[in-house]
C-alpha cells in the first residue's frame, strides 16, 4: 500500500520501460473508485508527457448488448463475469501489448443507455502507458485468465463497504432507477458481483486506499 498520489504517478512512469508500451489495470468493486482513479493518473501523467503518451481503455465497452443478454436469459444478472465479452476484451489487450497498429479502437460504454458502443476510444501508436479499469481482471477462470498476463500491473481501489454502496445507490439513481430499484440492484446482483471481486483484492499487485481516490479531480 502507498501513502502519496505522487507516488501512484511514479509507479504507472515507470511501468514504461525503453519505451515499450505497458497496460496498467485497475480494478475493484462497483463504485469503489476505478474510473476516478484510473482519470487522476492519466490527467496527471499527460500533463508531464508528449501529447498522446498515455490513454485510457476502460473494460466497460466489452459489456454484452442488452439484446444478446436477453437471448442469454441473462439481463438481470447484467453485470456479473459472464455478461462481458471477456475474451474480446483479452484480444483487445493483446493487440494494444503487440503495438503494431497505427490506431486501435476500442468500444466505450455509455451509461445513460447503459449500452457499449463500439469505435469510440481512439489509442494512437503514441500511447506508451494504456489504464485499463475493469471488475474482473484479477478472477481467475476460462473467462478471465488470459487477461493477467497482457497487463504490467494491476492496482485493487479499496473503499469501506458502507461508503461504497452509498456511492453506488446515489450513482443508480443518477442513471435512471428509481430509489428502490438502486436499492435493490446494488444490494442484489451488484454486491454478488462485489463478493467475486473482493476475492481476488490478495492477487493484486498494489492496494490503493481510498484516501488517494479523488482528490486531485476538481469538484
Amino acid at each position: 500500500m502507498t501513502t502519496r498520489f505522487d507516488d501512484l504517478v511514479r509507479r504507472a512512469r515507470a511501468l514504461v520501460v525503453d519505451g515499450r508500451r505497458a497496460v496498467l489495470g485497475i480494478v475493484g468493486p462497483p463504485a469503489a473508485g476505478k474510473t476516478t482513479l484510473a482519470e487522476e493518473l492519466v490527467a496527471a501523467l499527460a500533463a508531464t508527457s508528449p501529447p498522446g503518451w498515455v490513454a485510457h481503455v476502460p473494460m466497460d465497452g466489452f459489456h454484452l448488448a442488452d439484446a444478446e443478454l436477453d437471448r442469454l436469459g441473462s439481463r438481470d444478472r447484467k453485470g456479473a463475469p459472464d455478461t462481458f465479452d471477456a475474451l474480446g476484451y483479452a484480444a483487445m489487450l493483446r493487440r494494444l501489448h503487440d503495438d503494431t497498429d497505427e490506431m486501435i479502437y476500442a468500444p466505450g460504454f455509455e451509461r445513460t443507455i447503459e449500452q457499449p458502443i463500439a469505435g469510440a476510444i481512439p489509442v494512437p501508436h503514441t500511447a506508451r502507458l494504456i489504464v485499463s479499469e475493469g471488475n474482473y481482471l484479477l478472477v481467475d477462470d476460462d473467462r478471465w485468465n488470459r487477461v493477467r498476463p497482457l497487463l504490467a500491473e494491476i492496482w485493487y481501489a479499496d473503499l469501506d463497504q458502507d461508503t461504497r454502496l452509498a456511492r453506488l445507490i446515489a450513482r443508480h439513481v443518477r442513471f435512471g432507477k428509481t430509489e428502490h430499484e438502486a436499492v435493490a440492484w446494488a444490494t442484489g446482483t451488484d454486491e454478488r458481483n462485489a463478493a467475486v471481486i473482493a476475492a481476488t483484492r490478495t492477487r493484486a499487485d498494489l492496494i490503493v486506499p481510498s484516501a488517494l481516490i479523488g482528490t486531485t479531480l476538481t469538484p
